[in-house]
């Protein structure tokens, strides 16, 4: 197999699960995947985000565009039902989302609600274990899994708050999914990109001070983009990595090591 062979994903098939708007980054992760030759299954959260989405999918040239919001029961076994009808199998899928109530998410965490933080769980980690259990049939010739972390699930950062504990709790459950889902060949990983200005991270408080603290603090001294991120996605869903599983993988122009 030649390099490109490996680093190409021609034939494959993806789902990418978090598409908001261009600004998002499961968009840059997507348009990687495609510009190597994946084609690509795109989910939306409600009707309210189809003007969004539906022009990127068609960009893309996705397939197949089903809502998914994990909330709602049985949504998002629908989408990996209807990818098993219509393709059969499934090389790769990223989930791109989180998600806690405003109140909780500006607030201390020992302050936060149970019901804040039990949604905040459900939607933002363990919706990433149900698609594990939904691909993995799907994966007969293995695959791979992607999530997506942040700094804050290691390190107290300020105004990050109820997400860290969060996002914490996604990077291990990726690990043991990885142990799991190896002797079938399916590679579990969780992307750490640095702060993006996408409408999700609007929701922090004071991000905007924490995205010029990491302009200025970062090895590179600057952010990163969501292709950054995507140009990192599409090699771990290649066969290129194929021997490399369990890791949290950091994008941020090296704000880790100093941060």
């Amino acid at each position: 197999m030649s390099v490109t062979d490996v680093y190409g994903l021609k034939g494959k098939k993806g789902l990418v699960i978090g598409i908001a708007n261009d600004q998002s980054i499961a968009y840059g992760c997507a348009r990687q995947f495609r510009a190597l030759g994946a084609d690509l299954a795109i989910t939306y959260l409600n009707e309210k985000a189809v003007k969004h989405v539906q022009p990127l999918a068609d960009a893309l040239g996705a397939e197949i565009m089903l809502p998914c919001d994990v909330r709602e029961h049985g949504q998002l076994q629908a989408v990996f039902e209807e990818i098993g009808k219509r393709w059969g199998k499934l090389d790769f899928a990223l989930h791109s989302i989180a998600f806690a109530p405003k109140e909780d998410l500006h607030a201390r965490v020992v302050d936060s609600s149970r019901d804040g933080f039990a949604m905040a769980m459900d939607v933002s980690c363990h919706s990433f274990i149900r698609m594990g259990r939904y691909a993995e049939p799907l994966m007969t010739d293995g695959g791979c899994l992607l999530t997506v972390s942040f700094y804050g699930a290691s390190k107290v950062v300020e105004h990050y708050n109820l997400m860290g504990p969060v996002k914490a709790a996604l990077e291990s459950s990726t690990r043991h999914m990885a142990a799991e889902l190896g002797p079938k060949g399916i590679r579990v990983h969780a992307i750490s990109p640095g702060p993006l200005k996408t409408r999700a991270a609007s929701g922090i408080d004071r991000f905007d001070e924490l995205l010029d603290q990491a302009a200025r603090r970062a090895p590179q001294r600057q952010l990163v983009t969501i292709d950054d991120v995507g140009y990192h996605a599409a090699f771990l869903v290649s066969d290129a990595a194929k021997a490399v599983t369990g890791n949290r993988v950091y994008v941020d122009a090296g704000y880790h090591v100093v941060g």
